[in-house]
Order: structure tokens, then sequence, then C-alpha cells
């Protein structure tokens, strides 16, 4: 997964356990899992309820930075997870210089997606 110039972005490594951001925080940046895993854990009245569970190759925190709505889930490294940062400017740069009907399309899948996750 070493594909990502050191210059360009950040990595940061979560230990096992750790959380890495809360539901309801503000979204600056999406991560992108170099190794190790990570739970998405939605908040429900009897605790949490597993989302997903990301390993490497995959992406979480993104929708925030599409929409600008707080995170709508909680992320927590199942195990040591070093991650590539990949901040909102990088992200919003590309979604604004985007067809208008990817953006709007982008936009309504992560509405449909928020929606499908909210508590009934």
């Amino acid at each position: 997964m070493n594909d990502f110039p050191d210059h360009l972005f950040t990595r940061m490594l979560f230990k096992a356990g750790e959380v890495i951001f809360e539901e309801g925080q503000r979204g600056d940046c999406a991560y992108l899992v170099d190794d190790g895993e990570v739970a998405i854990l939605k908040r429900r009245a009897r605790g949490f309820h597993p989302l997903a569970r990301i390993g490497p190759g995959g992406i979480f925190g993104e929708m925030a930075l599409v929409d600008d709505q707080p995170r709508m889930a909680q992320a927590k490294a199942l195990a040591d997870t070093n991650c590539v940062i990949i901040q909102r400017d990088r992200v919003r740069a590309r979604i604004d210089a985007a067809d208008p009907l990817v953006r709007a399309l982008l936009r309504i899948f992560v509405q449909n997606i928020r929606s499908l996750t909210r508590d009934p």
C-alpha cells in the first residue's frame, strides 16, 4: 500500500483499541488503511452496533468530507493500524473539479447512506 509519497500525505499509527474519531465529531480528513483493521460503530440505546470492518486498502471517514455533516459513527482500531490521512482540502478540490452530475450523485449517495444508518 505504500504508493503515497510521504511528502504529500501524513501517516498515523493507531494502537489496538484506540478511538480514531467519535460519532458526532466534525470531519476534517478521511483515512486510508495501510495495514491493520478498523471497526465502524454506531451508538445505539444498548451500546455500539458494528456497521463495518475496514481493512488494508479501505477508506473510512470520507462521508463527512463530501457533505460537511458530523461523523455518523465511531471509528476504532481493532489492531495496531497504520493509516494514510487524506485532508479535506485534497478531497474537496477533486469533488469541486468533478462534473456537476457526478458531484450531485455523490451527495445523493452520501445522503442515502446516512438515512439508512439513522436511528429509527
